[in-house]
């Protein structure tokens, strides 16, 4: 980047975004795909019915911290403020287990299952992680969480698979 392009980032945040978005020509997945892309959709919308937006942020912020998935770790953390989550649990969802007071058991349950699950290859989902996500949810919460988790995993991986770019969200509000 030039002198004058640096100069122009720095006054206009914005500027970066555009950059990288012409820089990218990879597929547009839900154009190209557009009954997957709703398939996955209604995936998602069945999957968070019935949880806590909170824990449904939660989830969605862990897994793509895993994913390095730039993308949908802004869209989250920016969807779990507007739902009036704290600057300071979202600041601490990466080292959660560093600071614990910061989040439920419960939510301590689902995040440790998040990791298992994003990160299956590594070991598996162990026997003990999955004991306590199913000691604080019910049967069929404990499915929606899994399935949430399932799907966060997608959306991280259609998002990286094609070139997304961190805040350019283009959901309508």
């Amino acid at each position: 980047m030039t002198t004058n392009a640096n100069t122009a980032a720095a006054l206009d945040p914005t500027a970066g975004i555009a950059a990288a978005e012409a820089a990218r020509t990879r597929l547009d997945f839900a154009k190209s795909a557009p009954k997957v892309f709703r398939a996955i959709i209604g995936l998602d919308a069945a999957a968070r019915a019935g949880l806590d937006p909170a824990l449904v942020e939660l989830i969605q912020i862990r897994a793509s911290h895993l994913n390095h998935c730039a993308y949908c770790l802004h869209m989250h953390t920016n969807d779990a403020r507007k739902a009036g989550e704290s600057e300071d649990r979202l600041h601490m969802v990466a080292v959660w287990r560093e600071a614990r007071h910061f989040f439920t058991p419960k939510e301590q349950a689902a995040l440790a299952l998040t990791e298992a699950v994003t990160l299956v290859a590594d070991g598996g989902v162990p026997d003990t992680v999955y004991a306590e996500a199913a000691a604080h949810f019910e049967d069929q919460e404990l499915a929606q969480v899994l399935s949430l988790i399932l799907t966060i995993n997608t959306w991280n991986r259609v998002a990286l698979a094609t070139g997304k770019v961190a805040g350019t969200d283009e959901r309508k509000p």
